[in-house]
């Protein structure tokens, strides 16, 4: 029996009250091996491999596909570089728990970093201990090392910090594991076999994970388990079926099931289930309709006799299930149910049988077309939840988004007609300065501050992030992150009154901030930020030094031909994020890559990306250009896109790259252009209608035709929305007209293939069910067909964003060794 290996590390903090400070868990490490890793120096080995002598004598050794020498030496240069800037570690989750001795906080940070020799990403755990040692100051007391977490899919603390769930799903056909650990060693373990349930869902989507409130039950989303398949022999069919050990048949495929899309290529339906954590028993929740998705599962409030209720988000697929990913214009609601009712023996708790039976779900939003992140108030009085019935109802899959709550009634009979309050609606324009609407994709788990109504989230303002506070009685809301700050900001969790966030710019790597209230002489509530003095977050030196000879800014671009038929959001002007260098050795500009978002209703804001960091420090500078129907800047803006995507977007694209050449910020002779998805559809567009203006171009999947998309894509009705505008959403069918399919060609790139002299590098993914791989393949091969200069590398294993670890890296390092080769 394989012994549990375990870390539990100790040291004195500076301020002696706090006595000896210790992680509040033990951190459980591979069994095969013990990995202390420091954040600047998780990739010497790779460092390692890379600077090894290439120079001893042997034989000749034959060129790599597509490079020649000249190549092969910038691809050495550059990918030493690029592997620097991979090795800076990401900070993606915080939690807070009460100091053992009273006095500050204990905190644990969830940090990841591309492990390229394994090609995944590699996850860690690091441990401080949070003091306020006078007012205007905080300490931050780190473990000396951060301990990598091998296997961990997710670790969720329980509501009292006593406790830890790690969570560790299979890569084959063996069980999930549920590790439940206390302070100073692991207390339970469970393993739930295949028959009950797949892997459980960590996705941030259909992701949840939830303790009940006495700590006994956790409840979750995990794929059902395999449906029952025909089995087979030398016979033919085998009545019965078989156990899957049968060497004399083997298993048929049954019925083909739809998924949910990019990324959820395969996986099963997701289910919700409740865990005892005292017994290990397991049981999927009843009364749940088979053609219901669910996911974001919390319990709620506890009710006047023995029951518990969980709540959860619903998508019905009674038809086709359409791309998921990225499409909050995909239909949901609120649904209460029971969760299975146990009672209390000496053995521990068992299953009532039948307890679901008088007490069916329930919707609880059913006059709203979208529904989602539901949060309950500490005190159990309200429910606040999101939605994204702007985007639901004109068919954009990404829109301005709006906050509600319902005043929650201690009476179960009364769920179903509980009002729903309007706490911030859509924002259609606003006035110059003032918040744009609502813009987020993830909300803490716990959102609250001590007063019980106040919420903490993060948001898009235009093109950076910042942090609101949101009083959901009252409906106010405040930008509490640094008003005068560029910079873009994220909360990582809550320490009381003070929140824990990080913040980054284009040129500046992620760091710990620490928010404080602070009471001005109007009683008005106003927030200072501390700087968290850490070498624990930081870069190596040489990219220190590159990036800070870089500069940043945020352009406002005025649009260009004003109609009379545009909103009054629409004639705002757009912004663009532009990166430079610092100082000016000569009166010639630096190569200029205008760089393209997808979506085209997302946006690009100003925080640290390693690759697009990369890109500047090797001598480029960077247009990054959020043209109107990007998120941040009011439903007007952005609903004036859909049914104009290949015109006005170009257009706007074409103006702010007039805009920084008019100020002699551009030479109009070294322009490039990058983009992925929608991105790589403005760029195929922008060299075939403005052939003339760049020198070369890359993509990520790109949408190239999408006569050809509509067809084979899992979101087929974005190619109605974007190409006819919201009619489109009424239009939509499986089985497109000639006039459609006509008019899909027209509005896209292929259309202007006969009009390219760019040379173009084509990164596409072979997995990829967004925008199929044969969309890029087809306009590469028609434009090297008629003499364009053209080069295609494929990622086998990759899907639409490219993000495993080696795809990410050759992918970049090819756009940068590109660029060179056309742009001295």
């Amino acid at each position: 029996m394989a012994r549990l290996q375990c870390i539990s590390t100790s040291y004195w903090c500076v301020n002696v009250k706090s006595n000896l400070f210790r992680p509040p868990f033990p951190l459980p490490i591979s069994s095969r091996r013990l990995t202390l890793l420091r954040p600047t120096s998780l990739f010497s080995r790779l460092s390692a491999s890379l600077a090894m002598d290439d120079s001893k004598s042997g034989p000749i050794k034959e060129m790599p596909l597509g490079l020649d020498a000249a190549t092969e030496e910038e691809y050495a240069s550059q990918s030493k570089l690029l592997q620097e800037f991979s090795s800076i570690s990401n900070i993606d989750k915080a939690w807070i728990f009460k100091s053992d001795g009273g006095i500050g906080s204990q905190a644990m940070f969830s940090i990841s970093q591309a492990n390229l020799l394994a090609n995944k990403r590699r996850k860690c755990i690091i441990s401080a201990h949070i003091s306020q040692e006078t007012k205007g100051t905080v300490s931050f007391q780190w473990a000396p090392f951060p301990v990598e977490m091998t296997g961990v899919s997710t670790i969720v603390p329980s509501p009292s910090g006593s406790k830890l769930l790690v969570l560790r799903n299979p890569e084959n056909e063996s069980p999930s594991k549920f590790e439940i650990w206390g302070s100073s060693q692991l207390e339970k373990e469970f393993h739930i076999p295949q028959s009950v349930h797949g892997p459980v869902y960590t996705d941030g989507w259909f992701e949840g994970v939830s303790w009940n409130s006495d700590e006994t039950l956790i409840a979750y989303v995990a794929e059902e388990p395999s449906p029952s398949k025909p089995t087979f022999n030398d016979l033919g069919y085998k009545k019965g079926g078989s156990t899957d050990k049968d060497c004399g048949s083997w298993k048929g495929q049954g019925d083909w099931e739809e998924d949910w899309g990019e990324t959820y290529g395969g996986k099963r339906q997701p289910a919700l289930f409740v865990i005892n954590i005292n017994s290990g028993e397991v049981q999927a929740v009843k009364g749940i309709e088979k053609s219901l998705s669910v996911g974001q599962v919390v319990w709620a409030p506890s009710t006047k006799g023995a029951c518990q209720y969980l709540v959860f988000v619903g998508w019905s697929s009674d038809t086709r299930k359409l791309g998921i990913k990225y499409c909050y214009n995909r239909p949901c609601a609120l649904y209460a149910v029971r969760a299975p009712l146990f009672k209390s023996e000496a053995s521990g708790l068992e299953l009532k049988d039948g307890s679901n039976e008088d007490m069916p779900i329930v919707n609880l939003t059913q006059h709203i077309s979208s529904a989602f992140f539901p949060r309950f108030s500490p005190d159990g009085n309200f429910l606040v939840f999101l939605s994204a019935r702007s985007s639901v109802d004109s068919g954009a899959h990404c829109a301005t988004e709006s906050l509600h709550r319902i005043d929650w009634p201690t009476d179960v009979k009364l769920w179903p007609s509980a009002k729903i309050v309007d706490v911030i609606p859509v924002v259609m324009c606003a006035d110059d300065g003032c918040f744009p609407g609502l813009y987020f994709s993830s909300v803490l788990s716990d959102p609250w501050l001590p007063d019980g109504c106040t919420m903490i989230i993060s948001s898009i303002w235009g093109s950076s992030q910042v942090i609101l506070s949101v009083n959901v009685l009252s409906g106010e809301v405040l930008r509490i992150s640094p008003a005068d700050s560029n910079f873009s900001w994220d909360v990582l969790t809550l320490d009381g009154n003070n929140i824990v966030a990080v913040s980054s710019s284009p040129v500046d790597v992620p760091q710990i901030k620490y928010g404080c209230i602070v009471e001005k002489a109007n009683k008005a509530a106003a927030w200072s930020w501390l700087d968290v003095s850490s070498s624990k977050f930081k870069s190596s030196e040489k990219v220190k030094s590159l990036l800070s000879s870089l500069q940043f800014s945020i352009m406002k671009i005025p649009v260009k031909d004003v109609s009379d038929g545009l909103t009054k959001g629409a004639s705002k002007p757009f912004e663009a994020i532009f990166v430079s260098s610092n100082s000016k050795e000569s009166d010639a500009c630096n190569p200029l890559i205008v760089i393209l978002h997808g979506g085209p209703h997302s946006v690009l804001i100003s925080s640290f990306s390693k690759s697009l960091a990369f890109l500047s420090s090797i001598g480029y500078n960077l247009l990054i250009v959020n043209y109107r129907g990007s998120l941040g800047f009011g439903e007007e803006a952005l609903q004036s896109l859909p049914g104009k995507v290949g015109s006005q977007d170009v257009n706007d694209v074409l103006t702010a790259i007039d805009h920084v050449i008019d100020k002699g910020l551009a030479s109009p002779s070294k322009i490039t252009v990058l983009g992925g998805s929608h991105g790589g559809f403005l760029t195929t567009h922008l060299i075939g209608q403005a052939p003339d203006k760049f020198v070369a171009a890359a993509v990520r999947n790109p949408v190239c035709n999408i006569a050809l998309m509509v067809g084979t894509t899992d979101i087929p009705d974005w190619c109605y929305v974007e190409a006819f505008g919201i009619k489109g959403k009424y239009s939509f069918t499986e089985a497109p007209p000639a006039e459609q399919l006509t008019l899909f060609h027209s509005k896209s790139p292929i259309s202007h293939l006969s009009k390219v002299k760019t040379p173009i590098l084509f990164l596409l993914g072979a997995q990829d069910l967004r925008v199929p791989v044969s969309n890029g393949l087809q306009y590469a091969r028609a434009l090297k067909e008629k003499g364009g200069v053209v080069k295609v590398i494929v990622f086998p294993n990759d899907a639409h964003g490219i993000e495993r670890p080696q795809s990410d890296f050759e992918s970049f390092l090819n756009i940068g060794v590109w660029f060179r080769k056309y742009c001295k």
